[in-house]
């Protein structure tokens, strides 16, 4: 697959898991995971969550490249383009938000479907993965778990972490705790996916690659 191929791949997937985390806050059931932990942050420290979010990004960039993961400019423009996507979902106003429980359920899960595709849509192209999907399947290569077992170990860390900082956990981050791992880890066997099995390249190799073609 060309630059061009794997990079517009890229940012489809970095647009479809902007899409599922719309989807699973308009369920309007409770927060994600990660968005209890960086409301606790912010609570914590008085900063807002935009630049707790980005800040958190890069301590766990730093732990991944620590744990041998590759920095790459799938990595860069996670942190940067899933917000700006985030931003064009709610101007543009087209997501239904959850009026019931069971619709608040409904819209949870397909949210959380969506990531677990976008992540094998964006990580795929070997550009690299962003930092919270990198931790997962670093963790993964680390410990010999599943990436199942190692995206909800991390959700659930999140989550308590973000708790006791004074984050708010609802009915919805207890499902997305219980069911995030096993809808990645179920999306990628029935595509054939491996994300350990991915290559990354890092943004110096990227680089090289370019330059060497011209």
């Amino acid at each position: 697959m060309d630059f061009f191929k794997r990079l517009c791949k890229l940012i489809v997937g970095l647009f479809l898991y902007a899409l599922g985390i719309m989807v699973t806050i308009n369920a309007n059931i409770g927060y994600s995971p990660w968005d209890v932990f960086h409301v606790g942050v912010s609570k914590a420290t008085g900063l807002s969550l935009g630049t707790i979010s980005i800040s958190v990004g890069f301590i766990i960039v730093i732990i991944t490249s620590l744990l041998g993961e590759k920095f790459g400019i799938g990595t860069i423009l996670n942190m940067i383009l899933i917000g700006v996507f985030i931003d064009i979902i709610i101007k543009l106003d087209f997501l239904p938000v959850g009026k019931s429980f069971l619709q608040g359920i409904a819209m949870l899960l397909i949210g959380l479907e969506i990531i677990a595709f976008a992540t094998y849509f964006y990580i795929s192209p070997g550009f690299g993965a962003g930092p919270r999907d990198g931790l997962m399947v670093a963790l993964s290569r680390k410990l010999g778990l599943s990436i199942g077992i190692c995206r909800s170990i991390i959700e659930f860390v999140a989550a308590i972490g973000g708790y006791f900082l004074g984050g708010m956990l609802g009915v919805g981050t207890v499902i997305a705790v219980l069911s995030i791992g096993f809808l990645v880890q179920n999306t990628f066997k029935i595509i054939g996916f491996d994300p350990k099995a991915i290559k990354h390249e890092s943004v110096k190799t990227t680089i090289s690659n370019l330059t060497k073609k011209r």
